[in-house]
């Protein structure tokens, strides 16, 4: 059997470019130790070309928000018929806009902290200190401020006082147009990856994080040190079934498919917040995902090998 080419997709041009081609080094690397031929490919305009030209068996996206996530890549490699490992573009459209999938999962039953979306164009329109006012009243104090799409928590910020707000909404602004406020809920944070196989999605153990500042953001996330890791997590064996259970099923309810992670909140009562899914996680040193898979006794290279076959498999 001739030996598998696999191209992986890194960096593009969204705000978390840095971040991806740390996880395509790394991801690439990996392959390689499972003896897959492996090229790495920057995300730019000549990647319709190169996808011709060169036609690798298999491409995995590791791609983190902008294209990567939003389905457009995605649509690219499904009309070249391309074989890919991640999730289809229409599962990428529900997952990358985050407000959708918490308003999917809590139709399902599942708790996700109260949340109010708002689009810069309102302050403009409305008149900034009113709305501030409002989302206060609405959603109380602590509250977090993201971007409702992208992700590594770029803008992310968690307000204690309403004098702080005006700044923060700024801040959040500088990585979107339109700002999800959600009431910030206490408890411990976990990571649940959840991988795709014959038998149908499986969650590995969760990752605990501790944050030093506590607060998990961008500089909490890739700065080694900031942040101690638990993997598997110290939960009790409910917990860690409430949590598995919830990851399992944002991953069925927004159709995602090979690789996912879920991000949630387990409060003192035992009560499980789904926070967002990431459909192309990091695989950088300090990610989670890596941490989640060496936990279950396997190896990036050998989770990301199996992925590679299938995805093969899906166009045979």
């Amino acid at each position: 059997m001739a030996e598998r080419t696999v191209a992986v997709l890194s960096g593009g041009l969204s705000h978390e470019r840095d971040v991806s081609l740390r996880s395509g080094r790394r991801l690439s690397a990996a392959l390689r130790s499972e003896g897959l031929s492996v090229e790495e490919w920057d995300t730019d305009a000549g990647l319709i070309n190169r996808l011709r030209t060169q036609r690798p068996d298999a491409v995995v996206v590791a791609l983190h928000g902008g294209e990567g996530e939003n389905g457009s890549v995605q649509t690219i490699l499904e009309m070249l018929e391309v074989p890919y490992v991640g999730t289809s573009s229409q599962g990428c459209r529900h997952a990358w806009d985050k407000p959708t999938a918490k308003a999917l999962l809590e139709k399902a039953g599942y708790s996700t902290p109260n949340w109010v979306v708002l689009p810069h164009s309102t302050f403009r329109e409305l008149g900034a200190q009113g709305v501030l006012d409002a989302m206060v009243v609405r959603l109380g104090l602590p509250l977090i401020l993201k971007p409702d799409q992208g992700g590594s928590a770029l803008g992310t910020q968690v307000v204690r006082e309403a004098t702080e707000l005006p700044a923060a909404m700024v801040g959040c602004f500088a990585y979107g147009d339109t700002v999800l406020a959600e009431r910030f809920v206490d408890g411990v944070e976990v990571a649940v990856t959840v991988i795709e196989g014959a038998a149908g999605p499986v969650a590995l153990p969760a990752v605990e994080i501790v944050p030093e500042s506590g607060v998990y953001d961008y500089t909490a996330r890739y700065t080694a040190g900031l942040t101690d890791f638990f993997a598997p997590a110290r939960l009790s064996e409910a917990d860690a079934k409430s949590v598995s259970e919830l990851a399992v099923a944002a991953h069925r309810l927004l159709g995602l498919r090979d690789i996912s992670r879920t991000d949630a909140i387990i409060r003192t009562d035992g009560t499980v917040e789904f926070l967002e899914v990431n459909l192309s996680p990091g695989l950088t040193e300090t990610s989670t995902v890596p941490m989640a898979i060496e936990a279950s006794g396997s190896s990036l290279g050998s989770v990301f090998g199996e992925l590679v076959s299938r995805a093969i498999e899906r166009r045979s």
